[in-house]
């Protein structure tokens, strides 16, 4: 298989294909498996081809500590200690099951981000098809490496990462034995600025890589993502929730349900119009091809008669000689009477 085309759970995921739309649900369960499995129904029914999870525990992620760096300073979670945030956002792995379930119900791809090994040991045995490494574990290569040697596809964000960690994240799957990688540009603030997003890192991160690569947008809306779909991005993964108005630790960068039905319908339109580069008239133009201009007789013309401009003009229809013939059949003879409105022909004239 193609570096530019990965196989997510018998789809095709890259280059030639539409773009593949990740809902990603994070925390905003809000502690409630039933609002979990009505976010994945409404990821389903707005037209996502995945919902992604998230498999951590407060305790893999950090410790119970309020010194400096356990607090976060700045931004949407200012104050809030790290290991009260995980607890709050974490999926609990006893809905994980369930999850997959419902997934297989729904019809929906159902993966996870793994934040250790225990993670990556616990989706196995769910049968998990692939594996997404979350932008700030990019440079946890024994973690990448863990997921790589599974053999299912990886999908890293690059948010945070220089192009010399993401080399080396590259590197570690291919050394794992894997070709199955997805690159995710993505900007790790929350939300994210669309003028910091430099989406045409997309196309330069398939340059540097030659491998599949998307976008993980934390902007708002869903323009930066229809854009980079334009780019070339062929993944593109928002955070989904029922309503930001709930509240929970991402709902204020998340889409609600008819926000990310446009987000599907736009970013798959967006990629049917690119088509090929070319300039052969389409189907579609064929009929009002007939309204261009071309030559006409504007007056009645006898047989001998010249041809001048007060006899001849370009107007629409387009049924007579093209118009840069115009010049060149000024001045000659009628071979035959010409009536006002006929079309011209070269065997009409002289």
């Amino acid at each position: 298989m193609s570096k530019l085309s990965v196989e997510i759970d018998g789809e095709s995921v890259g280059y030639g294909n539409p773009p593949y739309i990740i809902a990603e649900l994070s925390g905003n369960h809000n502690g409630d498996i039933n609002r979990a499995f009505a976010i994945m129904e409404a990821a389903k029914k707005a037209g996502a081809n995945a919902v992604k999870l998230q498999t951590y525990t407060a305790d893999t992620m950090t410790i119970d500590h309020d010194g400096p760096g356990f607090v976060i300073d700045g931004g949407l979670w200012e104050g809030r200690k790290l290991y009260e945030l995980y607890q709050e956002a974490s999926t609990p792995w006893e809905w994980h099951e369930a999850l997959f379930e419902k997934g297989r119900e729904l019809g929906i791809t159902v993966f996870s981000s793994p934040f250790d090994e225990t993670a990556i040991q616990f989706l196995e045995n769910l049968g998990t098809p692939a594996y997404k490494i979350a932008s700030f574990e990019a440079v946890d290569l024994p973690l990448i490496h863990k997921a790589a040697t599974t053999g299912k596809p990886v999908i890293i964000s690059t948010g945070l990462a220089n192009l010399e960690e993401i080399g080396e994240a590259v590197e570690t799957v291919c050394q794992a034995g894997s070709d199955k990688l997805i690159l995710l540009h993505c900007i790790s603030s929350y939300p994210a600025l669309a003028r910091e997003s430099n989406l045409r890192t997309v196309p330069d991160l398939s340059r540097n890589f030659d491998v599949t690569v998307g976008l993980s947008d934390h902007t708002l809306g869903t323009a930066t993502a229809i854009a980079a779909v334009a780019l070339g991005a062929t993944v593109i993964e928002k955070h989904v929730t029922l309503s930001r108005s709930d509240g929970g630790p991402d709902a204020d960068f998340s889409l609600e349900p008819h926000e990310l039905k446009s987000l599907c319908e736009d970013c798959r339109t967006a990629w049917e119009s690119l088509g090929q580069a070319g300039y052969s008239r389409k189907p579609s133009e064929d009929l009002l091809s007939r309204y261009r201009r071309s030559l006409y007789a504007i007056a009645d013309i006898r047989s001998g008669d010249r041809l001048t401009k007060e006899n001849i003009r370009a107007i629409r229809p387009g049924y007579g000689l093209a118009p840069k013939y115009f010049n060149e059949v000024l001045g000659r003879t009628a071979k035959e009477n010409i009536s006002r409105g006929t079309p011209l022909d070269w065997q009409m004239i002289e």
